[in-house]
């Protein structure tokens, strides 16, 4: 029973520190892309008002899950639930900020030029969405610790997606740029915790697969959204009148002056 008890308390442990260092990893994504960003010049802290209060609500989640994961690595258990608590309302208000935000990049410029216009406008607030639904999942959860915290990270990796497209070479991945930046390198976060779970169980936790189904569910969805009569008809809808409305549909290298 002694040998069980240790084994099992060493399992938690090691559960711990690979849950830290990948809050840790997701944040470095994060900030670094906007960092990089901001140091190119393809973005700066002239933006509208929006744009900050949206910057605001997003990294203060990164840094809530990064103090979230770190209290429950050093056994403040008190603390991390009352913490946890804050997402009830922390988490509405990023939907709004991520909706609202998509919508009025898209209004101002089209969106980035290396993603298709309608598959922006649709697969952000639908990734958003699916982000809010596997936090409040999570936390309907929060007594099955395995099933919590897998979930949470699953929900974290859904909002890296806009560090990594700051940081790899998006215009050279057309047409798949989205999918590259929302999809295929957020997943890597689950599939290292698949990976990990195998390893010390001998089996992969169904909170992954169920976390990395919904994320490329949710963009399958807003792709038949998006490349459908309703979906060219919101986005032509949501540009109208606007410079927006003046950047091709499709991605494309901007045409020279």
């Amino acid at each position: 029973m002694a040998t069980r008890a240790s084994t099992t308390t060493i399992v938690f442990e090691q559960e711990h520190r690979f849950f830290f260092i990948t809050a840790c990893v997701m944040a470095f994504v994060l900030v670094a892309g906007f960092s990089t960003n901001i140091i190119l010049g393809r973005s700066s802290f002239g933006s509208p008002i929006l744009f900050h209060i949206h910057a605001f609500a997003f990294f203060g989640w990164v840094v809530l899950y990064l103090m979230q994961t770190g209290l429950a690595s050093t056994g403040s258990i008190a603390l991390h639930k009352r913490l946890g608590w804050l997402a009830l309302g922390w988490v509405p208000a990023m939907v709004i900020l991520g909706i609202a935000i998509t919508a009025t990049s898209v209004r101002r410029t089209g969106a980035p030029f290396f993603f298709d216009k309608n598959e922006f406008l649709i697969g952000n607030p639908l990734g958003i969405l699916c982000f809010a639904g596997v936090v409040a999942w999570a936390i309907a959860l929060r007594r099955r610790t395995a099933w919590h915290r897998r979930l949470m990270l699953c929900a974290m990796a859904m909002i890296t997606g806009p560090g990594f497209g700051r940081l790899l070479p998006m215009p050279f991945l057309m047409p798949w740029a989205w999918w590259t930046a929302a999809v295929v390198f957020p997943a890597l976060f689950i599939l290292a915790g698949m990976i990990v779970d195998h390893r010390r169980m001998g089996r992969v936790h169904p909170a992954y697969l169920w976390g990395l189904a919904i994320m490329v569910g949710a963009q399958l969805a807003a792709d038949v959204i998006a490349y459908s009569p309703v979906g060219y008809a919101i986005t032509d809808a949501v540009t109208a009148g606007t410079p927006g409305a003046g950047r091709p549909m499709k991605a494309q290298w901007p045409a020279r002056p």
